[in-house]
Order: structure tokens, then C-alpha cells, then sequence
């Protein structure tokens, strides 16, 4: 069974930790939790008749990528950025974020996360979609569990076409 690092970053309490939750367990709290430095799990998932087990690094949220220690990002196959569609200063600086991630994983497959969609109007969605351009773009809601797999399972897929 191949192994995949997938990382989700983004800024602090934006849903990283409650998406992974709701994804590995089918389970979502409204308790909020600080991740500090990076928190691992692993789900097992068959894609195309293939197995692959991800391994998800939850890692800790900045205002700035160039704050999470490279280390962490080594390595990845895969990257959820994940922002919080309620506030507007976690992805304002969306794409100087992402080509800073994309100075360590220059080609890996990415996909933007617009989290907590339950709490969104249509007109929003929108403004959001021209604001994030050519990244691809899923909205999610840990709470309710809209796209939560869908999101997991796309990824999945790039990464098994691109590895």
C-alpha cells in the first residue's frame, strides 16, 4: 500500500484540525483546540481500485506560511489550503501564500479549501471564486461534512496520477 503526505495549512482557526476530525472519525466539535507544531493522522483510502493510506499533517496556523518550519512541508504529495470563508484575512494573501509554498513543493497537487461554507451567502461564493483564480477551489463545511471527503478524495486522486 503506497503512504501519502498530504499537509493542510492555512491560518490559525480556520477549520484545519475539525476537517481532519470530520474526515478521519465522522466527527465534528465546536470546542476549539490550538494545534501547536504539527498533529498527524492517517486514513486509509481506495482510490480506483488502488489502496493508499495518507498521512495528514495538521500543521499549526500562521499569518504567514514562511513561519511553518520547512520541515514540516517536506516531503508532501499533497496540499489542502484551507481558509475560513467567515474571515477575509485568512486568504487575502492567499496567492503570496501558496507561491511561497510552492517554493519547497513547486509541482505537488494543491487544493484551496474555502472552510466553514455553512456560514455563507451565494453572492459570496463568487467574490471568493474570482479572488482564488486558477487554484482549484472546494467549499467545505467540517461542521456539516459538505465536501469534506470530496475534498480528501480529489486530492487523492491528483496525487495517485502525479506520483
Amino acid at each position: 500500500m503506497a503512504s501519502k503526505k498530504v499537509i493542510l495549512v492555512g491560518h490559525f482557526g480556520v477549520g484545519k484540525t475539525s476537517l481532519v476530525r470530520q474526515f478521519v472519525h465522522q466527527k465534528f466539535s465546536d470546542d476549539y483546540l490550538t494545534t501547536i507544531g504539527v498533529k498527524i493522522d492517517k486514513k486509509e483510502m481506495s482510490i480506483e481500485g488502488k489502496s493508499v493510506q495518507l498521512i495528514l499533517w495538521d500543521i499549526a496556523g500562521e499569518t504567514s506560511s514562511s513561519k511553518i518550519p520547512q520541515s514540516y512541508k517536506l516531503g508532501a504529495h499533497g496540499i489542502l489550503y484551507v481558509m475560513d470563508v467567515s474571515r477575509p484575512s485568512t486568504y487575502e494573501n492567499l496567492n503570496e501564500q501558496i507561491a511561497e509554498l510552492r517554493k519547497i513543493l513547486s509541482n505537488v497537487p494543491l487544493i484551496c479549501l474555502a472552510n466553514k461554507s455553512d456560514l455563507l451567502s451565494p453572492n459570496f461564493r463568487k467574490d471568493l471564486e474570482e479572488k482564488v483564480g486558477d487554484h482549484k477551489l472546494l467549499f467545505t463545511s467540517a461542521k456539516t461534512g459538505e465536501n469534506v471527503e470530496v475534498a480528501f478524495e480529489s486530492l487523492t486522486k491528483e496525487i495517485m496520477s502525479w506520483t
